[in-house]
């Protein structure tokens, strides 16, 4: 009900009351040769992981980080969906996978959306998650302005790091241009 939704959405952005950087700590210190994962699987004799340092831990840093960004849009819109409109797709004789397949899905668009949006923008241009998670083996696109500034910085000249920053800048505009193009279109296609 209501209440467990309200639960639900408190325990998602819970985390993201605490800065990021502590999040990433966090998770540094779980997935670590000594860290909580590999006590508990040496407590049943499984030798420790390597899960630190690995493309797998950047990307469980980033889904970690961002996910509320996505899930927040998509749970708005589908909150603001008519009830009513669920009770006229089930007196038409929709079983819950057409109702979320004609109804839903399509209402949703928009949240969507938006959610792919607010997580674009951040991850394209984060270079601090896979910096830590990944103990600087993975470079991201952020990872390689940042090396760039940090290069030409001693001598006075940030072109590269400008120019890549630039081209970063306007890929995300035409991206979101698109994404915004592509909501419109969308917004109100439903089929029951």
């Amino acid at each position: 009900g209501a209440r467990s939704q309200k639960v639900q959405m408190l325990l998602i952005m819970l985390p993201m009351w605490m800065n990021m950087l502590v999040r990433t700590y966090s998770w540094m210190n779980i997935l670590e040769k000594n860290g909580i994962i590999n006590k508990l699987l040496g407590n049943f004799g499984i030798a420790p992981l390597e899960m630190l340092g690995t493309g797998g831990a950047v990307i469980l840093g980033m889904v970690y980080n961002y996910l509320p960004y996505m899930i927040l849009p998509i749970y708005t819109v589908m909150s603001k969906i008519d009830k009513s409109f669920l009770e006229a797709a089930e007196d038409l004789g929709c079983n819950r996978w057409q109702k979320f397949k004609r109804l839903i899905l399509p209402l949703s668009v928009p949240g969507v959306i938006s959610g792919i949006i607010m997580v674009f923008v951040p991850s394209i241009s984060t270079f601090y998650i896979s910096q830590k998670m990944s103990n600087g083996t993975i470079k991201l696109v952020g990872d390689l302005i940042e090396t760039k500034i940090k290069e030409q910085w001693a001598s006075g000249g940030l072109n590269a790091g400008a120019a890549m920053s630039f081209v970063l800048m306007v890929v995300i505009f035409l991206c979101t241009i698109i994404m915004n193009r592509f909501s419109d279109d969308d917004g109100g296609n439903i089929a029951v």
